[in-house]
């Protein structure tokens, strides 16, 4: 996000008091928001769409259209957005999870990870995404893919991160 200089050279004001009256009511409307160290970040990645209803995946059904509500991806996918980064997806190794090569997932640091959770962890100095598994008090990382075998730490593994989304666009 730019700067209150910034911003007021952007948008033709004289003074950064002007600047700083704009950003105040963008925060109020909602729009922005400040992170814990006074940067400004938006608070919209996308803007409310139409819930129109439910499409059946098995047999088909009549179906009217009709708008339910609204809906915010922003809101559905993101919990806490300072602590929220997307990241993509290289590899074929969670492919049973239903995670592809090109795929955005999105990550939320300082999650403590449970058991059968997908992370992004480093595991001896490289990073991965896996799922999050224990065998007693052994903690390993497992693929969603037959072909890869579980990674087990020779010194070090460090979860970063927890999934909580993934994102695909078909075209």
């Amino acid at each position: 996000m730019p700067t209150y200089a910034e911003i007021m050279k952007l948008v033709g004001f004289k003074s950064k008091n002007a600047a700083y009256k704009l950003v105040n009511k963008l925060i109020e409307e909602g729009a922005l928001s400040k992170d814990p160290s006074g940067h400004l970040i938006p608070n919209r990645l996308q803007d409310e769409l139409p819930l129109l209803g439910l499409v059946e995946a098995g047999f088909p059904s009549l179906a009217e259209e009709q708008i339910l509500d609204t809906f915010n991806f922003d809101d559905y996918l993101i919990k806490n957005k300072e602590s929220t980064y997307i990241l993509k997806v290289k590899g074929d190794s969670m492919i049973d999870a239903g995670i592809h090569e090109g795929d955005l997932v999105i990550a939320e640091k300082g999650r403590e990870a449970r058991v059968g959770d997908i992370v992004i962890a480093e595991v001896d100095g490289g990073w991965t995404m896996k799922y999050f598994k224990k065998m007693g008090s052994l903690v390993y990382l497992e693929p969603a893919n037959k072909e890869y075998k579980p990674i087990f730490a020779k010194r070090e593994l460090n979860i970063a991160a927890v999934v909580s989304g993934v994102i695909r666009k078909y075209r």
